[in-house]
């Protein structure tokens, strides 16, 4: 998946060579992604957990080999890329839930922002090498083999998931015969009244909503400042692959320390200023040591927001709050479309900058406004009490 974001990306510059088409790739993932995020929740919390997953990476593997076909053939348009981008969105929603409330049940909570650590890591190994291993295969055979190798991955992570225990939570007394909708209102109405969790929530969306669609525009980004070619582009996601896994290592180092808040705070706005720093870095080898600083505080920052969201729900709506967990995801890409705009018009550059500016003053806002945010360690420490009596 990592490695295809880059292939998609060259692809689609190479038929249209308009940043805002990168930009309506992602939009048409990100908008199922929203719309069905609190389905895909309400039926994690319904159905197998496994199994789901597995019917999701089908439907994305189903998507790499139409694509792989086309291409073979000779009759891909930008159309096609975006109705599979589509397809793919639709699928994600039910996935990603699943997955991670997958997680939370099997480790629990003593152990879960390690292991939340551990899976953001191995993610962003293969934010390493993917990305290194489809430029140089598309640099030095083609896009079709990067297709390939693609196809064969999902089958090979489709067969993987048969080694993982089924996962169902039981269905309280009363809530067997609950409509659909339902479950998904009750879901809203759980984050409305359960202010730790909407907080985190919020502030977990303002660095994927803002700055990470800067990952989207690296083609433009290396095309204005460093025409470095489709080679700069590979080292640039995998140095920040790498920040990516030094930021996990870290977490898990620290252990599951009780004081999140400062440092989720701290490294969001680090976050901000070393990224401002890269992209204003001339010389491209120089620009790498920013970059991957910036990759290791994102990435703090976002496992400890994800560890203490879901230490706050309780396990029968875990799968409708990782859907909203989600949806910082599904924002990343529709963050794209107004930076893609603002680059088509200003410059990468400087849409960029731009970003992370309003990203630090959020989270100043945050700092001084937020009393929920500001005694986030204590409510993270009554609710794991409170789970612990039960």
């Amino acid at each position: 998946m990592q490695g295809q974001m880059l292939t998609r990306s060259l692809l689609a510059w190479d038929l249209t060579e308009s940043a805002t088409s990168l930009a309506y790739i992602n939009l048409v993932v990100a908008v199922p992604m929203i719309f069905a995020s609190m389905i895909g929740g309400a039926i994690t919390d319904r159905v197998e957990r496994r199994k789901l997953i597995i019917v999701g990476q089908g439907l994305i593997a189903f998507n790499e080999v139409f694509i792989l076909i086309l291409l073979s053939l000779g009759y891909l348009e930008f159309w096609h890329m975006l109705c599979t981008a589509f397809i793919a969105g639709c699928a994600f929603p039910f996935i990603m839930p699943a997955r991670m409330a997958l997680t939370a049940t099997v480790v629990g909570a003593d152990k879960l922002q390690s292991a939340m650590a551990y899976s953001s890591g191995v993610m962003n190994l293969s934010r390493v090498f993917g990305p290194a291993m489809m430029g140089v295969v598309v640099a030095n055979f083609s896009v079709i083999a990067a297709y390939i190798i693609s196809v064969s991955l999902y089958a090979a992570a489709i067969f993987c998931m048969f080694g993982v225990s089924r996962s169902k939570v039981p269905r309280k007394e009363g809530e067997k015969d609950k409509k659909l909708l339902t479950d998904i209102s009750d879901g809203f109405s759980y984050v409305l009244n359960n202010r730790a969790v909407l907080m985190c929530l919020l502030f977990g969306l303002a660095p994927m909503l803002l700055a990470m669609p800067f990952q989207s525009l690296l083609v433009v980004l290396v095309d204005q400042s460093w025409q470095t070619g489709e080679s700069g582009v590979g080292t640039l996601m995998a140095v920040g692959g790498i920040g990516g896994v030094l930021g996990s290592v870290w977490i898990i180092k620290r252990g599951d320390s009780p004081e999140r808040r400062r440092l989720m705070l701290g490294s969001t706005a680090a976050f901000a200023v070393f990224l401002a720093i890269f992209i204003g870095t001339s010389n491209f080898y120089v620009a790498l040591v920013p970059l991957l600083l910036a990759n290791i505080c994102v990435s703090a920052s976002q496992t400890i927001n994800n560890a203490a969201i879901q230490l706050l729900v309780d396990d029968d709506v875990r799968g409708r709050m990782s859907s909203f967990m989600l949806m910082s995801f599904a924002l990343t890409p529709i963050g794209v479309f107004p930076m893609a705009l603002a680059a088509d018009s200003f410059g990468a550059a400087n849409a960029m900058l731009g970003a992370c500016g309003l990203l630090i003053v959020i989270v100043l806002a945050f700092v001084l406004f937020s009393r929920t945010i500001r005694e986030l360690d204590h409510t993270i420490k009554q609710k794991v009490a409170q789970k612990k009596e039960i």
